[in-house]
């Protein structure tokens, strides 16, 4: 089978690095006091605008300056690794992330560090995925997992069985039948042993 994941909030723990250096910048750079919306409905990843009230230009300033930073200090999900190692004895990753370039950031490379530092096994980087249902289509994936419920619904659409990894930012979202909420690295192994 083709696998597609996602990485930031799926493979990895982007939200507590990202929130947390968002904290940061909202107190130490833009002088705001760190009260945050409270949000449980997003359908897209750009929770920390949101969360601290951003305008565009903060938010353009905020990935200018720590953009990499984040990047570079996630840590994977707890059991990530070990799900994935044994998904890849008989099955292919695709590792499907809308990660960006950003100034001298260069998302690829980064990701890539990131993926060999942890040992993340997989197959193929698709890296600034904009449309990940065309990317679903052109890899023949059978089975998607990513925390964005807009790239769920997509993805879903065009048949591949799709799963909806649980994160604070989206755990308000009336759900689609076509898609499966999940809540660990534990819990996706067990649905995927289930339906095989």
């Amino acid at each position: 089978m083709n696998i597609g994941i996602d990485i930031d909030d799926t493979i990895s723990d982007t939200y507590e690095t990202q929130f947390n250096v968002a904290q940061y910048y909202t107190i130490n750079v833009l002088k705001r006091d760190g009260k945050i919306n409270k949000l449980n409905n997003l359908t897209n990843h750009f929770y920390n605008r949101y969360l601290h009230n951003w305008n565009d230009e903060e938010e353009k300033e905020f990935f200018t300056k720590y953009y990499k930073k984040c990047l570079e200090e996630i840590r994977p999900k707890m059991y990530a690794k070990e799900v994935l190692d044994k998904l890849k004895e008989k099955n292919k990753i695709y590792l499907v992330t809308a990660r960006f370039d950003w100034g001298e950031t260069k998302a690829e490379d980064v990701t890539k560090k990131w993926l060999s530092d942890f040992k993340i096994p997989y197959d193929k980087l698709i890296v600034n995925a904009q449309d990940k249902a065309e990317i679903a289509k052109k890899y023949n994936i059978d089975i998607f997992l990513d925390d964005s419920y807009t790239n769920c619904q997509k993805v879903a659409g065009i048949g591949a069985k799709t799963y909806l990894m649980d994160s604070r930012v989206n755990r308000g979202i009336k759900e689609d039948e076509k898609i499966e909420r999940i809540y660990s690295w534990p819990h996706f192994y067990q649905k995927l042993k289930e339906e095989s």
